[in-house]
């Protein structure tokens, strides 16, 4: 159904019915013997006992509730969540908006006590005492199927077929752990080498190949560094990890500040997701004979949901690239479709083509794009945003072209980009080709936060400051 800014046609319309989604799921993988190893949670529109009681004789075990404890928090449906408009302050950064806001964790609390007093007496009638006991039990559900009508065609005996085990022990209910093997991945290892860093932050240097079975590699690492010293990590380049070959999914997940990770090759998707404070470089190897900037180098989603720490991509990246970024820099080549969706901070320099939707749903940050065709403007989504081209600056420009030329200047110095090192040759021509993408609301903030700073900072100001009698 989307999120609560929806239209109520695809809420109520979109997709299909989550009875059929968890029916099907459950019995497909009693199947197939995997069943006793995964825990099934379904959700979509579930309110009352009845639903979670149906949920579990369907085969579910966990039961996700959205709509109905926002409106115990005290939303009303308006459905302007992305307009920053909410009346009761549920979705707003408005002050005035946000004083409107009533709820409490008590209301929440209240409603799920009656919800699971509802599943209490159900299960009783049903003579279970505990929901566990109920998961799978399918054959308990009778349909309710009208004699007239369009219903009185529908065959409901597939959704309702008990689910059977056709393979030696197994359970059609979670029974067991599902082994990982995290005990053989590659983080095990940069572990063992980085121990100098970890115990008495000395710098280490690691080198070694990556192939892409090796997947969040720099997680487990980041996890101890965070354990071991806090969110802030070590020094920056505390941990320099260089690799060669093509990473798996997830390179440098969640990486900390503090680790480096340098990979000459390419890797697949989700690179940099959640990034918290690391620097992430991807380049092709030196004996690599392509244009770097005409080939795809990493893959889709990367920097999803980073937060902070620095990316710089020598190559196009796939399709989503900075989704909901709200804090970490990153400079690539070019992107897919969807480039900066819903990004709410940082930064992003884009040194080639985007895709079509660039910027959809974004509320932060600023993204700059090197345009000298001057088609971006078709491929942006501009609900939301405002394109100012550098030629049009003029009072501000200079604080925007010293973080553009910085980021220009990393990109280069990290992974040696010919594309970027021709722009900073001729960088005046080059600069009134770049388009700055910036929020509307976004920009309106920085421009009264910069009104704000110089009147404080005027003459005026500072001799009026200058008067007041210190309060003891």
């Amino acid at each position: 159904g989307g999120t609560g800014a929806s239209p109520l046609t695809s809420i109520k319309h979109a997709g299909l019915p989550w009875e059929l989604g968890i029916s099907e799921v459950h019995q497909t993988l009693v199947l197939n013997g995997l069943r006793d190893r995964v825990r099934l949670e379904v959700d979509g529109q579930i309110k009352t006992g009845r639903d979670v009681v149906m949920g579990a004789l369907l085969g579910a075990e966990e039961f996700g509730f959205s709509t109905a404890p926002l409106i115990a928090m005290g939303c009303i449906m308006m459905r302007k969540c992305h307009l920053n408009t909410c009346p009761v302050g549920v979705t707003t950064q408005d002050p005035v908006l946000r004083a409107r806001f009533t709820g409490t964790p008590e209301h929440v609390i209240n409603y799920l006590f009656l919800v699971a007093e509802e599943v209490r007496e159900i299960l009783a009638n049903l003579g279970f005492r505990r929901l566990h006991d109920a998961v799978g039990r399918c054959d308990l559900l009778v349909p309710n199927q009208l004699k007239t009508g369009p219903s009185a065609t529908l065959d409901f005996s597939a959704l309702l077929t008990p689910a059977v085990p056709t393979h030696p022990g197994a359970s059609v209910i979670k029974s067991r752990d599902q082994a990982h093997h995290l005990e053989h991945i590659l983080d095990q290892e940069l572990i063992l080498r980085a121990r100098p860093a970890l115990e008495d932050r000395e710098s280490v240097t690691i080198e070694m190949p990556i192939r892409n079975v090796d997947r969040t590699v720099g997680t487990l690492l980041s996890n101890h560094i965070v354990r071991k010293h806090g969110p802030r990590g070590l020094s920056d380049d505390t941990v320099r990890l260089r690799f060669t070959g093509s990473a798996g999914q997830s390179l440098g997940a969640w990486l900390a500040r503090g680790v480096t990770l340098e990979l000459a090759g390419d890797a697949n998707d989700y690179v940099g997701k959640g990034l918290s404070g690391g620097r992430l470089v991807v380049r092709p190897p030196p004996e690599s004979t392509f244009v770097a900037e005409e080939n795809v180098i990493i893959g889709n989603v990367a920097l999803y949901g980073a937060t902070s720490g620095e990316a710089f991509f020598r190559g196009v990246a796939g399709e989503r690239f900075c989704v909901r970024n709200s804090g970490a820099s990153a400079v690539v080549e070019g992107v897919g479709a969807h480039g900066c969706e819903y990004m709410t901070g940082g930064r992003a320099v884009i040194l080639g083509p985007t895709g079509r939707n660039f910027a959809a749903g974004m509320s932060g940050g600023i993204a700059y794009v090197w345009d000298p065709m001057g088609k971006f403007a078709v491929r942006c989504n501009q609900d939301l945003v405002e394109l100012d081209r550098f030629a049009r600056f003029s009072r501000n420009m200079k604080t925007y072209e010293w973080e553009l030329k910085r980021l220009v200047e990393a990109h280069v110095r990290f992974t040696g980009s010919t594309c970027g090192q021709a722009i900073l040759n001729e960088w005046e021509s080059h600069l009134a080709e770049f388009v700055r993408v910036i929020p509307t609301d976004y920009k309106k903030v920085l421009e009264r936060k910069a009104k704000s700073d110089s009147e404080r900072s005027s003459p005026r100001a500072r001799r009026i400051s200058s008067r007041r009698i210190p309060v003891t």
